[in-house]
C-alpha cells in the first residue's frame, strides 16, 4: 500500500517556505512579499483555514484579509511538534527530526514527548534538533530576533529546540503578546519577531470547535490583530496545523488483549497518527497486514519504508529522523482516533479537537497579510 499527501490547491505553498519569504522581505529581494523594515510572524496554533472560513462572522479582521489563495499546506504529521518546528526552521520533519508528537529514541528505547517530555526522556534539544532556526539565521546575519509567548514556555525543552537564537519575551493576553511583538519590530529595525498564540488550539482540544469556548478564543485572536500597524512592519498570520472534532463514536480502542499488540514493543505518536514500534522488525510486513485488517476503514497502515519513500515526512529525510519513525505509521482517516487502551491514553480520550493526520481540515492553514505586507 502507498499513501501520498492529498492534493493541495496549486496556489498553496508549504509552511516550510514562510521563513524564506520573510527573509526575502527583510533583504529587499523581489518575491512573494514586498520589502519591509521589520517582520512579525504571528502563529495561531491549531487554526485551520477551513474552520476559519466557516466562522467568518466571528473573525472579521482575519477573514477580511483572506482570499482563496491565502492557504498554506502544513506538514505531516500535522501536529505542533513537527509543524511548528518546520515553520521555525524552514524544513520538513524528515530534515529537522521531530517526526511526531511522541516518538521513540532509537538510542535508548525511551519514548520522547517532544512538546513536554524532554527532561523526563533525558534528551538534549540541541542534539536532537540540530537544524538552524530562523532566529539563528537572523542573528548570524546581524538581525535582531525575538520570540514572544507565554511565560510558561520560556526555558522548555521544545523552546530550546525551536527558539534558539531568539531573545524570549513574555506577555499575558493574546492582544498583549501581539502588541509587544509589534513594539519590538518597530523599535528594532531589520528584526524578525515571532509571536505565538495557543488559545484556539487549547480551546479546541478541550471543548471542540463547535463550542462557545472555541468561538470565544477565535474572537479573542481576531481582536488581537490591531487595525493600525507600525509603519514599515510587515505582519504575517498563519498556523502550524488545523484540527478536526473527533466524536466518541469514532474512537477505536486497541485494548491490551487485542491481537494488534502482538509483536509490538511500543505505540507512540497521538490518536490521529500512531508510530508503532515492533519487537522484531523482520515481522514488519506480517504485522502491517494484521494492523491493516484490524483498523480497516479507520486508518491507513504503512511501513516505515512506505511512509518515507512516499514522501510523507518530506524529501530526503535524514537517517537519524528515519530511525525515529515507527516501524508502522498509522494516520487516521476521516474523524477517527486510535487509542491503545493504557491509562494515559484513557485520559486523552476526553480530548475533542484533534490533529496529526492528513485531512484538509488538519493540513490547510491560512496565510494572512497585515501591515506593510497588506495588499
Amino acid at each position: 500500500m502507498t499513501l501520498m499527501l492529498p492534493a493541495i490547491p496549486p496556489s498553496s505553498r508549504s509552511i516550510t517556505g514562510v521563513a524564506h519569504d520573510l527573509f526575502g522581505a527583510l533583504d529587499g529581494r523581489e518575491g512573494v512579499l514586498p520589502a519591509v523594515r521589520s517582520v512579525v510572524l504571528v502563529v495561531m496554533d491549531g487554526l485551520g483555514a477551513i474552520p476559519l472560513r466557516g466562522h467568518a462572522g466571528h473573525a472579521r479582521r482575519l477573514t477580511g484579509a483572506m482570499t482563496k489563495k491565502d492557504v498554506l499546506s502544513s506538514v505531516f504529521p500535522s501536529t505542533t511538534a513537527a509543524a511548528l518546528t518546520s515553520l521555525l526552521t524552514g524544513v520538513d520533519p524528515g530534515r529537522h527530526g521531530l517526526v511526531g508528537y511522541e516518538v521513540r529514541d532509537p538510542r535508548t528505547g525511551v519514548l520522547v514527548n517532544q512538546l513536554s517530555g524532554w527532561e523526563k526522556a533525558r534528551v538534549d534539544p540541541a542534539e536532537w534538533q540540530r537544524t538552524p532556526t530562523v532566529f539563528e539565521t537572523a542573528s548570524d546575519s546581524g538581525r535582531p530576533a525575538f520570540a514572544v509567548g507565554l511565560a510558561e514556555y520560556s526555558g522548555s525543552g521544545f523552546s530550546a529546540a525551536t527558539l534558539r537564537g531568539a531573545a524570549f519575551r513574555s506577555a499575558g493576553t493574546a492582544a498583549e503578546r501581539v502588541a509587544l511583538a509589534l513594539s519590538l519590530a518597530e523599535e528594532h529595525e531589520g528584526s524578525l519577531v515571532y509571536c505565538y498564540l495557543p488559545e484556539v488550539d487549547k480551546a479546541g482540544h478541550k471543548h471542540g470547535m463547535a463550542s462557545a469556548e472555541w468561538v470565544a478564543a477565535l474572537e479573542e485572536l481576531d481582536a488581537a490583530i490591531p487595525t493600525r500597524m507600525p509603519d514599515g512592519v510587515g505582519v504575517l498570520v498563519t498556523a502550524d496545523h488545523g484540527m478536526v472534532d473527533v466524536p466518541r463514536t469514532r474512537h477505536l480502542i486497541l485494548d491490551e488483549g487485542s491481537r494488534l499488540h502482538d509483536g509490538v514493543s511500543a505505540i507512540a505518536g497521538e490518536p490521529r497518527m500512531l508510530h508503532v514500534y515492533l519487537e522484531d522488525p523482520a515481522r514488519t510486513d506480517e504485522i502491517a497486514a494484521a494492523w491493516a485488517a484490524g483498523v480497516e476503514g479507520a486508518a491507513d497502515v504503512l511501513t516505515r519504508t512506505q511512509a518515507v519513500e512516499g514522501g510523507l515526512f518530506g524529501s530526503a529525510p535524514t537517517a537519524e529522523a528515519q530511525e525515529r519513525v515507527g516501524d508502522l505509521v498509522v494516520p487516521a482517516r476521516g474523524l477517527w482516533a486510535l487509542y491503545d487502551g493504557t491509562a494515559d491514553d484513557q485520559r486523552s480520550q476526553g480530548m475533542i479537537g484533534q490533529h496529526g493526520s492528513l485531512t484538509p481540515e488538519e493540513l490547510r492553514v491560512p496565510l494572512l497579510r497585515f501591515g506593510a505586507f497588506a495588499r
